[in-house]
């Protein structure tokens, strides 16, 4: 997919984890993995990591951006932040026509926010892109089986997120 190559080409700079601090990215510290898959109620996550997400909370707005997404996300790898994928999000209250879409793709959600690396109240939609490491689950898929947060400091193991349900 085109577009795709495109994005990871204009977000490539973000392999250093410095330039995206720079450019207003704000690292969660946490290193987000969940242990099983989602359940009843929840979003239909597979078991697998998601490393640690640089949220920059400029690039928030109703529409996504391809060249700006909310999130970066880092696999912890021998004492060092490897870039593995982005994240695009749009909080409920500004997503009036419903799910965006990016790529042909609808967002997940409605959910929370995943406490406490965002507020609870921030419900939204999202989308995972593995634009710079392989997927076996798929390259929009919200979790990676390949990622491991096992050895981070800072790993926070969370269930798959609530489904929301609200009229559009």
């Amino acid at each position: 997919m085109p577009e795709l190559a495109q994005a990871r080409t204009l977000l490539e700079k973000y392999k250093d984890p410095l330039v995206a601090v720079h450019d207003g990215y704000l690292s969660t510290v946490a290193c987000i993995d969940l242990p099983k898959a989602g359940g009843d109620g929840e979003l239909p996550y597979k078991a697998g990591g998601m490393g640690v997400h640089f949220f920059n909370p400029g690039t928030i707005g109703p529409v996504p951006d391809p060249a700006k997404p909310q999130a970066l996300i880092y696999e912890p790898v021998d004492g060092k932040l490897e870039l593995v994928a982005a994240e695009w999000f749009v909080p409920l209250q500004l997503a009036e026509a419903g799910a965006p879409t990016l790529w042909g793709q609808t967002f997940d959600g409605p959910m929370p926010g995943h406490h406490p690396i965002m507020p609870e109240g921030m419900s939204h939609y999202d989308l995972h892109v593995w634009l710079f490491k392989d997927n076996p689950s798929g390259v929009f898929h919200a979790t990676n089986p390949t990622v491991s947060c096992e050895n981070h400091a800072y790993r926070f193991a969370e269930a798959a997120p609530k489904h929301l349900h609200v009229g559009h």
